[in-house]
């Protein structure tokens, strides 16, 4: 049951769906190749462990990011290869403020803060399970929080 609650944020869409595996190219070959989603970006970076192929369904502001990742080592943490449907970015129109009200109602959030992301934006991460201290959590899913720029927020909101 959804909680009635005056939240000071939106939620606008769906920025990204990342999903990951331990070929990179085995990826790319089915969406890129065979479902013919076209390649937009390239992003690596090592204190997230991950090579990732940036790609992009639709345009303007309803376009979705799929991010095709691989780690750069399997054994290192994140592993962004597990699970394979890695995490789900969800457009915001107030990233700092949702971060602020999140964590006053209990939610954790992975360590890292808010930063910029793969494609530009302010991102952070609810963390897919809760503890003693942050019990709020994506129940299961890591979720990524995205600041949506102003066409985004003047689109959707």
């Amino acid at each position: 049951m959804s909680e009635p609650v005056d939240r000071p944020f939106r939620v606008l869409g769906i920025q990204q769906v990342a999903i990951g595996g331990l070929d990179k190219d085995a990826l790319s070959s089915l969406w890129t190749g065979l479902l013919g989603v076209p390649k937009v970006g390239d992003y690596v970076a090592e204190s997230e462990n991950v090579d990732e192929d940036i790609l992009r369904l639709g345009t303007g502001v309803h376009a979705v990011e799929i991010d095709l990742m691989q780690p750069l080592d399997p054994e290192v943490s994140p592993k962004v290869h597990s699970p394979t449907l890695n995490h789900i970015g969800l457009w915001i129109d107030d990233l700092a403020v949702a971060v602020d009200w999140l964590t006053t109602q209990g939610m954790r959030f992975t360590p890292g803060g808010i930063r910029k992301g793969a494609a530009g934006h302010d991102v952070c991460f609810m963390h897919p399970k809760g503890n003693d201290t942050a019990p709020r959590s994506g129940e299961g899913v890591l979720i990524e929080l995205v600041q949506a720029p102003d066409d985004v927020i003047d689109a959707l909101g």
